[in-house]
Order: C-alpha cells, then sequence, then structure tokens
C-alpha cells in the first residue's frame, strides 16, 4: 500500500518483551512492511513466545521474517538428528526449555517439541528482501551478486567487518544484523547499517524506519531507551 513505512527489526534472539515494546512504540498497521532480519530464537528467555508474536503481527502489517543462521540450525535438526548437537550448543536449548523441554523428561522428537504453526512459520522465512532503496539480509552480501544469486553462507554467516566491507554492486543501502554491536549502538557506514545491538546479551533490540531513519531501542526486560540517536537510513 502507498504511503506506508518500511521498518527493519534487528536480532530478536528470544527477548519476547523487547519485541513487544517495539511493537507497542511503533504501532505498525497495514500499509507498514516490517522486515524482521533473523535469529528471532535461540539465547533468550521465550522464543516460543517470540514466535507467537511474530505470527500475531503478521496479520496486523506486512511481515517479511528473513531466515537468520539460527533458524537454518534449527531447521537443519528439524530434519536431521544428526544436527541437533551443533543447534543446542548455540542456543538452542533455551528455545527447547521454550517450549516446555526439560532435562531427563519424556523423550519425544523435536518436530514433537515444536508446533506444526511454527515451524510453518520458520520455514517461511525468506533468504532476503529488497526495496528500490535497500537490501535486507540477515548476515552480509557478495557484493558483486545480485541477491537471488547470493551463496547462504554470506547471506546468514557472514561477519560485518567495518573495516573491510564495500558497497553492494547495486548501489542500495544494505541494512544487516548477525553481528553483534557490543556497544549497543547502530554500525552506519553509510551503503551498510548493522542493527544486532546485542539485545540477547545486555544491549538493546533495535527498529529501524528506512524511510525516515527513525530508531527505536528496547533491553531485554522491554524498557524502551529514550533519546535514540537517528540514522540518514533514506540515503
Amino acid at each position: 500500500m502507498a504511503g506506508g513505512r518500511t521498518i527493519a527489526i534487528g536480532d530478536i534472539h528470544g527477548c519476547l518483551d523487547a519485541l513487544a515494546a517495539l511493537i507497542d512504540a511503533i504501532k505498525p498497521g497495514p500499509a507498514d512492511t516490517v522486515i524482521t532480519l533473523g535469529d528471532h530464537i535461540d539465547r533468550g528467555p521465550d522464543s516460543r513466545g517470540v514466535v507467537d508474536r511474530l505470527i500475531t503481527l503478521s496479520g496486523q502489517c506486512r511481515l517479511i521474517p528473513l531466515l537468520g543462521n539460527h533458524e537454518e540450525l534449527l531447521l537443519d535438526a528439524l530434519r536431521d538428528v544428526n544436527a541437533m548437537r551443533r543447534w543446542l550448543s548455540l542456543g538452542g536449548a533455551d528455545t527447547l526449555r521454550s517450549y516446555g523441554w526439560v532435562a531427563g523428561g519424556a523423550r519425544r522428537t523435536l518436530a514433537d517439541w515444536i508446533p506444526s504453526s511454527h515451524q510453518k512459520f520458520l520455514t517461511g522465512c525468506q533468504p532476503w528482501h529488497e526495496t528500490a532503496t535497500h537490501l535486507f539480509v540477515h548476515a552480509g552480501y557478495v557484493p558483486e551478486l545480485p541477491l537471488a544469486d547470493q551463496p547462504g553462507l554470506a547471506l546468514r554467516w557472514r561477519v560485518t567487518d567495518a573495516a573491510g566491507a564495500v558497497p553492494h554492486h547495486s548501489g542500495k543501502v544494505a541494512v544487516v544484523g548477525h553481528t553483534p554491536q557490543h556497544s549497543g549502538e547502530i554500525l552506519d557506514l553509510g551503503f551498510l547499517i548493522c542493527i544486532d545491538t546485542n539485545c540477547a546479551r545486555s544491549g538493546w533490540l533495535t527498529a529501524l524506519d528506512t524511510t525516515s531513519g527513525q530508531v527505536w531501542q528496547s533491553d531485554r526486560a522491554g524498557k524502551l531507551r529514550p533519546n535514540v540517536r537517528q540514522t540518514d537510513a533514506t540515503r
């Protein structure tokens, strides 16, 4: 719909209170597009609640959830029990606990713990999103390749190196997550904006309106950060 905002939300990592606070502050409506940059799950306290909240949000606006490396790990574990150990070691155990798993409990498969509606949501996460002015990916990109040709290793695992990063050949501004900014501040290189501000580990969950440059941030407990510095995301 014409006139709507395009808003990106960084790595949520199971921080439901932070996500709820941002949604309440942003008040997305039917004309708005909200792009969650992946890593909705793992590490934080309530991955199940986050997926539930995002499913609800999809009925309020145009929601485009991206596939992060943590969703990829979980989907691999659903397909292959041999991939379970790696996922659990990288935060998956926190996700399982949010679905009611307890050590020593009844033996059930991973698919038994995670509702089919949640599996459908995670399977439906997109590898990337592109607008006339911006690229949205979870982690990074190969500069000379169009998004449709990007390898999954770049899209979901590439770490942002501020010193070595270069613009995408399209000239569009890339909005990414994955690389935690331990300062809690957005990394803005002009051609690339990283909004993973380390919510699960004492930082902030960040939302960015790429139309206006407005920024919202909330901590893990759901407290909004006052006087947040805005970005020139519209460049």
